[in-house]
């Protein structure tokens, strides 16, 4: 199966509010030959305001936003297109299930298109940070990586490809960041084989599921509180609500809570450190041979025989999967209920909204292949007021001058709205980013560094025009 790399640049943190802004990608076979590359920069959308230190992180100035020929829209589709071309596929970045997935998807699902592309139709997707974590923790020597203040190890990949002979002078650009990341990739496959091997056959729920089902005892690992830290676990059930399996940690006598109450058992499962480990199945963990556990000194102290004993328990008592699995719907439905009062914009319903119905699904369909004349009809048809409300925003972007005038009034003002408010907001604000600019602007005056400074007025007056664009409305 082939593998695409792949990376985003944006104008903000936030997969919900902020957009791509340039796109790279690279088809190889599995052994990392180079079949195809994609590669795009796109202009700002109407109404994002950019975090000014993104911009300067990813070294995209004001000029590049307002002068690249290409629109978000006409990225995305070519993006989508080649995508498509490439499926099936394994879809890999850099701490990408976290960031460049989670953009990917809502880009898509405002752009009224097919949301999960990269886990449907054959394919699947991993995450080269999670495994560069898994190989130093199995495997120390494979790579060189810096240290922390702390004492722990560094995973940027700015500062961990370098220090492994892999070029990387074009760092934060896409393409560089792909580049890396495939660098890292042939690393690890040539110096952790097992734990590449490992990675391949997690990339999938599916194959998540099979595997944490089919063994009695497997390590996994988690990153919290800046270290890897290894788990030797037995499936005990699935997550009633998430799906997530859940498991349990062998370090601990599952005969001191087979007996437990369920008030009990709930009280014991809240303490830390926690005697039960969510197995991330949509998020790529890295499941290891059992036989790792005596790389680890607390279950290397236990023994296989005592471990391979305490997971059989857990095997035969399915009572207890029963009683765990009716706490975590429990807390589950208390969660949703909180979540159920909060106010949801469209931009943040990709997951809470569910899917569109089938008429919604055609009229999603036709207005991709339509012309711009034609999409106002079509966007009408969309009975989900989420889809709708897309449509209509795309005309806004892509196609101001043939709107009725009320319609593209009424999302000028709620624009508008958005991104002049002066209070807290969950999006960036004008306000916001002349704020952001102040502060590093005092930076950088501190500093001295005039090229920066230059920066940040170009980035000042790009904000003014912005702002006076709206504040007309």
């Amino acid at each position: 199966m082939n593998y695409v790399f792949y990376d985003f640049e944006t104008t903000g943190r936030s997969s919900t509010w902020d957009q791509i802004i340039q796109v790279g990608a690279i088809l190889v076979n599995d052994t990392f030959d180079i079949l195809d590359r994609f590669e795009a920069r796109c202009s700002l959308k109407p109404g994002t305001v950019p975090e000014p230190g993104a911009l300067l992180v990813n070294k995209t100035t004001p000029d590049m936003l307002k002068k690249t020929n290409l629109s978000h829209f006409g990225m995305v589709q070519m993006m989508k297109e080649t995508f498509e071309k490439w499926s099936p596929a394994m879809f890999i970045g850099y701490n990408s299930l976290s960031f460049d997935e989670e953009f990917l998807r809502k880009t898509f699902f405002k752009s009224l298109t097919d949301v999960y592309l990269t886990n449907t139709n054959g394919n699947k997707r991993g995450d080269i940070l999670g495994l560069v974590r898994s190989a130093h923790l199995y495997y120390p020597e494979c790579l060189k990586t810096p240290i922390s203040e702390k004492g722990n190890a560094v995973f940027k990949l700015d500062q961990i490809a370098s220090m492994n002979g892999i070029l990387h002078d074009n760092a934060h650009d896409a393409m560089g960041d792909v580049l890396a990341t495939m660098g890292m990739a042939k690393i690890i496959a040539d110096k952790a084989p097992s734990v590449w091997k490992a990675s391949l056959m997690t990339m999938s729920k599916q194959d998540v599921g099979n595997i944490v089902q089919k063994e009695k005892l497997f390590c996994v690992n988690e990153y919290f509180y800046g270290k890897a830290r290894p788990f030797v676990v037995s499936f005990v059930c699935n997550h009633p609500v998430y799906n997530w399996p859940q498991c349990f940690d062998l370090k601990n006598d599952p005969e001191d809570y087979f007996n437990m109450d369920m008030s009990t058992l709930k009280e014991a499962m809240k303490k830390s450190p926690k005697i039960l480990r969510s197995v991330k199945d949509n998020k790529h963990p890295i499941i290891m041979n059992p036989t790792y556990a005596n790389n680890f000194d607390t279950y290397k102290q236990l023994g296989m025989k005592k471990l391979n004993e305490r997971a059989e328990k857990i095997k035969q008592n399915e009572e207890f999967g029963k009683k765990v699995s009716a706490i975590l719907q429990e807390e589950a439905q208390e969660k949703q209920d909180l979540d159920s009062q909060l106010d949801v914009q469209a931009e943040e319903s990709i997951y809470s909204g569910g899917f569109p119905d089938d008429k919604t699904k055609m009229a999603l369909k036709e207005f991709q292949k339509a012309e711009w004349k034609d999409r106002l009809v079509i966007a009408d048809k969309m009975k989900d007021e989420r889809y709708n409300y897309f449509a209509k925003r795309l005309m806004y972007e892509e196609a101001p001058a043939i709107m009725p005038k009320d319609l593209y009034n009424e999302i000028h003002r709620g624009i508008a709205k958005r991104i002049l408010s002066t209070n807290d907001e969950k999006w960036n604000t004008i306000p916001k980013a002349y704020n952001e600019l102040d502060s590093l602007r005092a930076k950088y005056e501190e500093e001295e560094d005039e090229e920066r400074l230059s920066i940040t007025n170009d980035i000042n007056n790009f904000l003014e025009e912005i702002e006076k664009k709206y504040q007309e409305a």
